[in-house]
């Protein structure tokens, strides 16, 4: 037998202050008996059944069970690399307060529609950079998303396609987990990379599913840079436009989807519904011991024996 809990000062101070008292009363009675003549075998049979529903009353305080039974936890759901674009480029205006700005307010929305789903993070520009391994832990992966910054990567261009290459390794490389897995890109479509034709068949044949939100207008806008905005080698400020026909393009190269979240609308809504639509599948099962307190059998048994001895008289003294 194995307890929940254990003995602390109470009990110790309890069981100490029974034991002394009623050894004081029993000390005393037996001296009276001797006086009278008389012998106290009642008080001795009183202090065996009191002795025993004490002692099961703090067995049941103490949560008893037996053995350790095992139980399969088994948790579903998918994963979902993020790629984000921290390019330059992201600081437009064209989406208020600016496009990345719009992302990190959009991703908080996202993750709390999809909980009991794990959550990986990987930024990009010229280069991608894994920022958050694939985790249940929603906290961090949103802690993460908000200190997004276009100066996190080096900014020399950017290539969606390095972006979509590692996305695909770090979800791919447990291949024991047969999960349901979603790369989900989030850019403004602006490339300086050429996509391989074995990235398209990758995310094919490891059976992917790509989904593009595109995030700006075909109008474009200003690049924030300080207090001023972003401007060519001829001084004229540069205007940045969403790249959706390139971005239509990738997705239907890779039977994937394509989403638009800007000032006219916001598609994050119908991400969540395609997401959704994904089978669900074995995230991670493990066994835990499940422990089942058994106090209740002790507490029956020692409420029975003090009914008993308040119901059953046994007299003190026998002459």
């Amino acid at each position: 037998m194995n307890f929940n809990y254990e003995l602390t000062l109470v009990e110790y101070i309890f069981i100490a202050a029974f034991l002394i008292l009623y050894s004081v009363y029993i000390g005393r009675t037996l001296y009276v008996a001797k006086a009278l003549g008389s012998t106290a075998r009642g008080v001795v049979i009183k202090f065996f059944l009191r002795t025993t529903y004490v002692a099961l009353l703090i067995v049941a305080i103490l949560g008893p069970f037996f053995g350790e039974p095992e139980r399969d936890i088994v948790a579903e759901g998918k994963d979902i690399m993020v790629l984000v674009d921290v390019s330059k480029s992201m600081d437009a205006t064209d989406v208020q307060p600016s496009r990345l700005d719009k992302v990190k307010f959009e991703l908080q929305r996202l993750t709390t529609s999809l909980s009991g789903n794990r959550f990986g993070l990987m930024v990009f520009s010229s280069s991608p950079f894994l920022q958050v391994p694939l985790t249940f832990d929603l906290n961090a992966f949103s802690l993460f998303t908000q200190t997004l910054n276009t100066s996190q990567v080096s900014n020399h261009g950017t290539d969606i396609c390095s972006a979509l290459d590692l996305g695909v390794e770090k979800l791919v490389q447990n291949r024991s987990t047969n999960t349901s897995k979603i790369i989900l890109l989030l850019t403004d479509g602006e490339n300086f990379g050429a996509c391989e034709r074995q990235t398209f068949t990758n995310i094919k044949k490891f059976d992917l599913k790509l989904m593009i939100v595109g995030i700006g207008t075909t109008n474009g806008g200003r690049i924030k840079e300080g207090t001023g905005w972003v401007k060519d080698d001829n001084d004229q400020i540069v205007t940045t436009r969403l790249n959706n026909a390139y971005l239509r393009e990738l997705a239907k190269s890779t039977n994937g989807k394509y989403f638009e979240i800007n000032s006219q609308q916001n598609a994050i809504g119908d991400v969540v519904d395609a997401i959704n639509s994904v089978e669900n599948r074995l995230i991670d099962s493990r066994k835990v011991a499940v422990v089942s307190n058994k106090y209740r059998y002790f507490l029956m048994v020692a409420l029975v024996l003090i009914a008993l001895d308040i119901l059953v008289t046994v007299s003190t003294f026998q002459v």
